[in-house]
């Protein structure tokens, strides 16, 4: 297992919100925080979300976040192992 950030940049977030909050609901076994910054006057908002598990898993929910449209997605894994 691995302890991972996952950062997104969603550009026009209310037109994303609905299916990115739907992918996070379905990952919450691994999610152990997270941290949502909006900024309304630039029409934007960015979250950074901590995970713990399979690399696997946590490629398969960036996968899953990066396919939805006006969203960039981030992921940086600490070399440790747990």
């Amino acid at each position: 297992m691995r302890i991972a950030v996952v950062s997104m940049v969603l550009d026009d977030p209310t037109s994303v919100q609905k299916e990115v909050n739907e992918v996070i609901g379905s990952y919450k076994d691994i999610i152990k925080g997270r941290m949502g910054v909006p900024l309304p006057d630039e029409d934007v908002s960015i979250i950074s979300i901590a995970v713990v598990g399979e690399v696997d898993m946590i490629n398969a929910f960036t996968g899953r976040l990066g396919k939805i449209p006006n969203v960039q997605v981030k992921t940086s894994f600490s070399k440790k192992e747990i």
